[in-house]
């Protein structure tokens, strides 16, 4: 009978885990967009078809940082837009923390967006009447946040990403490189998930640039991040680069 149970019990142990992987923060599963295209020889009224991503699968773990690589027009700002819930896939789905975007409605997909997706974007995207607080605040504005928590919080992220002393500054008395930690502590106001950046040093200079990444590379500790970028420097933070051509993925490694 001993032997009987030992024998059960090693089979048991041999058998692999059953012990689920954790979940994406990203994933992209079979994800295809089509643009409609006007002009060139077509006639008056017709509409040609331009398919931006082909069948492409991607996953992005919690605290791995994603590089997107391409020539223009391969799909690189199309996957960040498609995250994001600023677009919805002609097929496929788009899923972020285990919920599928795709069926949701716009103002649904806002609602995730605003609590789990922090956006960095190569022009800043600053508003020039607001102070560099009130610019990182904004995102808080528009999910209810009262104004003294969103001062406080915004102060703490201007601090932390070394502007402390310029929270009352305007845009247009911050060089590029700060504007740009502005724009990523704005990215970072809500505590995302996920943080997606489109070419988030094409307007600096080497030195800003590489503060930058180092910025970024600290948010990518703890949440996913997604950078796309023509900029090898800019790349080669990434714990994995994805190459794109044509809107399909043609490598995926480390």
């Amino acid at each position: 009978m001993i032997h009987r149970i030992l024998g059960t019990l090693a089979s048991a142990a041999s058998q692999p885990s059953d012990e689920r992987q954790p979940t994406p923060a990203v994933r992209l599963d079979g994800v295809t967009h089509e643009y409609g295209a006007t002009g060139g020889r077509l006639r008056a009224g017709e509409q040609r078809t331009v398919t931006a991503l082909r069948d492409v699968s991607i996953d992005v773990q919690p605290g791995e940082t994603i590089g997107l690589e391409g020539p223009s027009g391969s799909g690189k700002s199309t996957i960040l837009h498609a995250v994001a819930g600023l677009l919805v896939p002609t097929s496929g789905s788009v899923e972020l923390i285990g919920t599928d975007l795709t069926p949701l409605s716009t103002r649904k997909r806002t609602h995730v967006r605003r609590q789990h997706v922090g956006i960095v974007f190569q022009h800043f995207h600053l508003l020039p009447s607001l102070s560099a607080r009130a610019n990182v605040a904004l995102p808080l504005v528009q999910t209810g946040v009262p104004k003294r928590a969103r001062r406080k919080r915004a102060t703490e992220l201007l601090t932390q990403v070394g502007l402390g002393d310029r929270t009352t500054h305007l845009p247009s008395e911050l060089s590029g490189g700060e504007r740009q930690r502005v724009a990523i502590a704005r990215a970072l106001a809500t505590d995302p998930t996920v943080v997606i950046a489109d070419e988030p040093t094409g307007e600096l200079d080497t030195a800003t640039g590489n503060a930058v990444l180092d910025l970024l590379t600290d948010v990518g500790r703890e949440r996913a991040v997604l950078l796309a970028s023509h900029d090898e420097s800019t790349l080669a933070v990434a714990d994995r680069v994805i190459t794109l051509r044509d809107g399909q993925v043609v490598a995926d490694g480390h």
